[in-house]
């Protein structure tokens, strides 16, 4: 590929995967699309941190069910990235001249696509998971990787002690450079996660990749395989640690958590800030029309939606319908769905176009009510019907 003018830093975001942990959310369309917070989608968190920490050029690897993704993503135009050099640029697996294949793993994702980290020549690349939500300013990380003179910097958060054998976990000495990592160990020897966000400088990053895709049996992923390689090596590996809200929504508790974060007070999530705005592709139609025997408590309630029964705690998207008498509490309705009169939905997740007919029960009260899981709640899949008068007690 031709090369053209250099970038400091381009960005590289990994949005192809499965997400089958995120069923039935994810039975049509990829986890980065997957709708949040009444109008936003997974993948806008991560663009635009990109676009408030000054980097522009972000490539956004896809591979499952991507067709409402790259719709979603058009040029990059509602993140301010439709730009004639750098900008957003879909990077689907294609076919080469040497051959072929679906992105084995994270790191060949990224192998596949050296030919576009070099056109921008960049002297750093920022790599992404399309699947978190969190606001931070990579050019802090950035900043921190240079003065260290790092060949690779991970951010990592502190987690619990008892969740710490879910994630890649990293130990450092006193300058926070990195002396062991393990993924996901029965045994921890840290609470210091990794976040799945990296800064590589991009000689080594290319050095790294080239020699997991020649080892025979890698499974070619960072964690797995190039950052234990590098750290082998002795290549100068630091932490960064961030103190502010992340949340990985790659299961329906988590994801259920997170929407209802959005109501609570969590000040390092607030969606509204002028300092650090959260962008999206915006299709707006209609006001809400909120009828005279509506109740809205504690809820957020996306465009075009009809509200004549009653919200409470709920996470409520655009073009959904609540009828009078109907009641949910503690939900995510998610776009276009139905709640017939009479109907009744606690802890539950509500998939698009999904209708609860009058007089239906779906969830119900559970033993802990703390907004942290979902233990014992319901989803409700996209376009499933509930049958008037039907009691849910189980996923459909």
């Amino acid at each position: 590929m031709e090369r053209m003018s250099k970038k400091t830093c381009i960005a590289m975001l990994l949005a192809g995967g499965q997400g089958s942990r995120l069923a039935p959310l994810t039975n049509k369309i990829a986890k980065p699309a997957v709708p949040f917070g009444s109008k936003y989608r997974i993948i806008d968190f991560s663009l635009s941190n990109c676009v408030n920490s000054d980097i522009d050029t972000v490539g956004v690897l896809t591979q499952y069910q991507p067709l409402q993704l790259n719709d979603y993503l058009a040029r990059g135009q509602s993140w301010d990235l439709n730009l004639n050099f750098g900008g957003l640029h879909i990077l689907p697996p294609y076919q080469a001249k040497k051959g072929g294949d679906w992105f084995k793993g994270t790191a060949n994702a990224i192998y596949q696509n050296i030919g576009f980290i070099e056109r921008y020549d960049p002297e750093y690349v920022l790599i992404l998971s399309g699947d978190h939500i969190y606001k931070m300013d990579y050019s802090v990380m950035l900043e921190e990787h240079i003065k260290n003179n790092a060949d690779c910097t991970i951010a990592v958060i502190d987690v619990p002690e008892e969740e710490a054998s879910r994630f890649g976990i990293m130990s450092t000495d006193e300058s926070g450079r990195i002396v062991e990592f393990e993924e996901k160990p029965e045994h921890p020897k840290s609470t210091q996660a990794s976040m799945g966000v990296y800064i590589f400088s991009t000689d080594k990053l290319k050095k790294y990749l080239i020699e997991d895709e020649h080892t025979e049996g890698s499974e070619n992923d960072f964690g797995k395989n190039v950052i234990p390689a590098m750290l082998r090596d002795g290549q100068r590996m630091f932490s960064y640690l961030y103190k502010g809200y992340w949340r990985d929504v790659g299961t329906l508790d988590s994801f259920w958590a997170a929407n209802m974060d959005v109501l609570g007070d969590v000040p390092e999530l607030f969606l509204n800030d002028p300092g650090w705005k959260i962008s999206y592709h915006h299709s707006f139609s209609r006001p809400q029309y909120l009828g005279p025997a509506s109740s809205i408590s504690n809820s957020v309630v996306g465009d075009s939606c009809v509200i004549d029964g009653k919200s409470v705690d709920s996470v409520i998207f655009s073009n959904v319908v609540i009828e009078e008498g109907a009641c949910v509490r503690d939900c995510v309705v998610m776009n276009g769905a139905v709640i017939r009169k009479g109907a009744f939905v606690e802890y539950a997740i509500i998939d698009n176009d999904a209708v609860i007919e009058a007089n239906a029960s779906v969830g119900g009260p559970k033993e802990n009510s703390a907004l942290t899981v979902i233990a014992g709640g319901i989803t409700v899949g996209r376009d499933a019907v509930v049958c008037p008068g039907t009691i849910v007690e189980e996923d459909i």
